[in-house]
C-alpha cells in the first residue's frame, strides 16, 4: 500500500473543478474548431470506440449526439476489426474513440482501420503524443493533466465535458451552459462528509446494484466500475428498464441499491422503477434531486437547478467517485493501488 491510502485519488478527485475550468476557458475554442470542420463533413452515422471508463464516457456522448444531433450511433465491437478483420466500408461514418491514454492497441489498430475504410476519425485522449492521436485524423486533448491513480476520475468528467463541448459544437452551440459546472463541483467535492456516512451503509455490503436511465445510465456504469475496482464489491449496473426485466428478482429488503435519478425526462422514466424497489423494501440510496433523495432510504441531493439534464451526469459521478473512496478506506484497502490493474491495459 502507499504511505497514505487513497493519497493519489484524492487529490486527483479534488482537482476535477479545475480541470473543468481549463477546458472551459483553454479548450473549448479548440474543441469548437474541430467540430467545425467534422461538421462540415456532413457524417451520415457515428460509431463510438472505448474501453473501461472511457467506454462510459463514449455511452454520454452516444445519448448526446441521438438526442441533440438526431444522428443514429452505435459503440464498436473492436474485435470484429482486431481478430476477425472485418473492413466494413466507413465512407461518411465518424468514428470517436475515446481513451485516457491512447495508447491501448485494439484502440490504436481499430481507430487506424476504420480510417483506411474511410471514415472521418477523431480520438479524444488525455493524451496529444499518443499512438492513438497520430493515427486519427482529428483529436481533443481533455486537458486533464497527468493522472496517476489507477482509477480514473478527473479524466472521465474530463472527457464528459469535453464531448458535450463538441457535440454542441457540432450543432452550431458555444456550450455555454456549462459554464456553472466547476463552481458546482466544489460544492459536491465539499461534501466528502455526507458521503462518508453513506460509505458505512456499504462496508460490508457483499453486492450492489446500481440503475438510471437515460443521461444517468452512463454515470450508473461508472459508478459500478468504480466501486468495483477500488473497493472489490460485486456492482451490477442495469437501465432502469432492463432491471425490470428479471435481476429485479434479485432485490431484497437487505440488497443496497443506489438510484442515479437526473432532474428531467431520464429520472421521471425512472419512477417506476423506483416505486417497485420501494415495493420490495430495497435499501434505496439516491442520488438526484432533493425530493427523490427524501422518498428514499438515504441519498445525496444534487444541486440540479438551472442544470440542463445532458450536463447532470458531470456532477452525478462526482458523490459516486467518492463513495468508491470511502467505501475502500473503510474496508482497510488502498483505492490508488487495486490488485491485477494497470494504469495502461494493452488489449488487442
Amino acid at each position: 500500500m502507499s504511505e497514505q491510502p487513497g493519497r493519489i485519488m484524492a487529490g486527483e478527485m479534488a482537482e476535477q473543478p479545475t480541470v473543468l475550468r481549463r477546458i472551459l476557458e483553454e479548450g473549448a475554442p479548440r474543441i469548437r474548431e474541430t467540430a467545425a470542420a467534422i461538421a462540415a463533413r456532413r457524417p451520415r452515422f457515428v460509431l463510438l470506440t472505448a474501453r473501461g471508463t472511457s467506454d462510459n464516457a463514449a455511452l454520454y456522448a452516444k445519448y448526446l449526439l441521438e438526442i441533440r444531433l438526431g444522428l443514429p450511433c452505435g459503440l464498436t465491437s473492436m474485435s470484429t476489426t482486431t481478430a476477425y478483420g472485418a473492413r466494413p466500408d466507413l465512407t461518411d461514418v465518424l468514428v470517436v474513440t475515446v481513451s485516457q491514454s491512447g495508447g491501448s492497441p485494439d484502440l490504436v489498430a481499430s481507430t487506424k482501420a476504420a480510417r483506411e475504410a474511410g471514415a472521418v476519425t477523431l480520438a479524444v485522449t488525455n493524451n496529444p503524443d499518443s499512438p492513438l492521436a497520430a493515427v486519427s485524423e482529428f483529436h481533443i486533448d481533455i486537458l486533464a493533466g497527468e493522472e496517476k491513480a489507477l482509477p480514473a476520475t478527473k479524466t472521465y468528467t474530463a472527457s464528459l465535458l469535453a464531448l458535450y463541448l463538441f457535440v454542441e459544437g457540432l450543432r452550431g452551440g458555444d456550450g455555454s451552459a456549462a459554464k456553472a459546472l466547476p463552481g458546482l463541483a466544489s460544492q459536491i467535492l465539499g461534501r466528502q462528509d455526507e458521503v462518508r456516512q453513506l460509505a458505512s451503509r456499504y462496508r460490508f455490503a457483499e453486492r450492489m446494484v446500481i440503475t438510471s436511465r437515460g443521461y444517468g445510465y452512463p454515470t450508473a456504469k461508472e459508478a459500478a466500475l468504480k466501486l468495483m475496482e477500488t473497493s472489490y464489491i460485486p456492482a451490477l449496473s442495469y437501465s432502469g428498464a432492463d432491471l425490470l426485466h428479471g435481476p429485479l428478482a434479485m432485490v431484497d429488503n437487505i440488497s443496497p441499491v443506489i438510484a442515479v435519478v437526473t432532474d428531467g425526462k431520464g429520472g421521471q422514466a425512472l419512477q417506476p422503477v423506483l416505486d417497485r424497489l420501494r415495493g420490495r423494501g430495497a435499501d434505496l440510496v439516491v442520488v438526484g434531486p432533493a425530493p427523490q433523495v427524501e422518498a428514499a432510504s438515504a441519498g445525496f441531493v444534487l444541486p440540479t437547478d438551472a442544470v440542463p439534464e445532458e450536463l447532470q451526469p458531470i456532477l452525478e459521478i462526482l458523490p459516486l467517485q467518492l463513495l468508491a473512496y470511502e467505501v475502500t478506506i473503510a474496508r482497510g484497502q488502498d483505492p490508488d493501488e487495486p490488485r491485477a490493474l494497470a494504469k495502461v491495459t494493452e488489449t488487442s
